[in-house]
Parts: structure tokens; C-alpha cells; sequence
């Protein structure tokens, strides 16, 4: 690692590049990751001490250049301000963050092999990110590793964790895989989920229970409304054959 000179002047977001024009190369590096902001959005909308990113360059002063940033498929970073003021964040720089590292990575493995599991699990170690999240669903048995992997930090190195969804206190979250309706389709995603291991819903997920709750309501009042109308038919053929009820 090359020692980072700190009487220089270091640029500002502006003037850093927030875009190299090079596409994913697969769907779930775009839509898992932007399932998961989706998510905090909808469950996390009072909060405003959080920032989840979707393929964006988070730049730093541990590695070789701090003009050379890392790019993870999704991050999030607490203790930040949700949004700097009335415009969005260009990219993520550490020096105009407080020096706040992202306390989550994930990054999704591609055909072409990244790194994931030695160039980029250096890079996040030597930034202090502290938990780091592997997702290849395709590929784990050509880098001989599980489809699903959580790393946390210790010590300055990784160690791979135990358990699905797995729960990260510091974060507040746990993170795992779950289905996910996509029409007629059902596809494999990552879910945030809470302590207890219950996943996230989304809010059509939410929409959707909430319709089934009104038409469960709906139809048990249809069948308390047809039980007294029995209860009344009842009553009438007593009252034809036997008069009316004693007091």
C-alpha cells in the first residue's frame, strides 16, 4: 500500500469521475442490489442516517491512488446523511464522509471472474467495511466456494460466517436469500431480514397482504351474515309451526 500524502489536496466529488460507461454484465448485479434500497427505502423512510448505493464508486485513501476507487455491486454506509442536501451523491468519498467506511459490501459474481474472493476482500478489509457479502449463484462451483457467503471483520482479516439469513447487530439487518414473484416467474434474490429471521416485505408484498386481510375480513362477514340469516330462517319456520317463542 502506498502511503497516502496528506498535505494533498485531495478533490472533491465534482471533480472526481462518478462513471466509467462500462454496463453490468449480468441482471442481478443490477436488480438484487437495487431490491435491497428498494427495501431500506420503504422500511427505513422515517430514518435519514443511512446511504445504500448501487454500483458506485466509493473512493478512499488505503489503496494504491485515491483517484483508483472501489466500485461494489451495493453498499450501504450508517451514521451519513441520507441525502447532502437537495442533490444525490455523485459517488462515495470517504474524505467528505467523515471518513466513514460503508459497513456493508456485497458484491455479485459475474462469467468473468472480478476478484471477489482476493482483490476486492483486500480492498474492503484494508477499508475497515465489516461485513462483506459474496452472491454467486451461477459460478460457485467453477471458484470452489458456496453460492451464498457472509464475511465479517476481525481483526483486520475476514472470517466467513455460519447461518442463513444471517444476522449483523451492528447493522441492524440480516441479510439471505429468498423467492421473489417477478410475474409468473419465481427467482432466487437477497432479502434484508430482522432478528428474529423474518425477511422484509416489499410493498407490493404489503399491498398484497393487506388485500388478503380485507377479503378474509370480507368474507367472514359475508358467512357471519349468512349464519344469522340462517339463524332467522330458523326462527320463522319455529314461529309458523309452534307460535312465538315463550319470554
Amino acid at each position: 500500500m502506498v502511503l497516502f500524502d496528506r498535505e494533498m489536496r485531495l478533490p472533491t466529488s465534482a471533480e472526481l469521475p462518478s462513471s466509467d460507461d462500462t454496463p453490468v454484465d449480468n441482471e442481478n448485479q443490477n436488480f438484487l442490489p437495487n431490491l435491497l434500497l428498494f427495501l431500506l427505502k420503504f422500511h427505513w423512510k422515517q430514518r435519514n442516517d443511512w446511504f445504500f448505493a448501487v454500483d458506485m464508486g466509493v473512493y478512499h485513501t488505503t489503496g494504491v491512488s485515491h483517484l483508483v476507487p472501489i466500485v461494489p455491486d451495493g453498499f450501504l454506509s450508517l451514521g451519513v446523511e441520507r441525502f447532502k442536501g437537495d442533490t444525490l451523491r455523485l459517488s462515495y468519498v470517504l474524505w467528505e464522509e467523515n471518513n466513514i467506511p460503508p459497513i456493508f459490501a456485497l458484491e455479485i459474481v459475474s462469467q468473468t471472474y472480478g476478484g471477489e474472493y482476493d482483490k476486492k476482500i483486500d480492498i474492503y478489509a484494508r477499508l475497515g467495511v465489516l461485513y462483506y457479502v459474496i452472491y454467486n449463484p451461477y459460478y460457485w462451483r467453477r471458484d470452489q466456494h458456496q453460492p451464498f457467503e457472509v464475511y465479517r471483520l476481525v481483526n483486520g482479516e475476514y472470517e466467513q460466517q455460519i447461518g442463513e439469513p444471517f444476522w449483523m447487530p451492528e447493522v441492524g439487518l440480516g441479510i439471505g436469500r429468498g423467492r421473489y414473484s417477478d410475474g409468473e416467474r419465481q427467482l432466487e434474490v437477497l432479502y434484508w431480514f430482522d432478528e428474529r429471521g423474518s425477511r422484509y416485505l416489499t410493498a407490493e408484498d404489503t399491498a398484497d397482504r393487506a388485500q388478503q386481510r380485507a377479503q378474509e375480513s370480507e368474507q367472514r362477514a359475508q358467512e357471519s351474515a349468512q349464519r344469522a340469516q340462517e339463524i332467522q330462517q330458523q326462527l320463522a319456520r319455529y314461529r309458523d309451526r309452534f307460535g312465538e317463542l315463550p319470554e
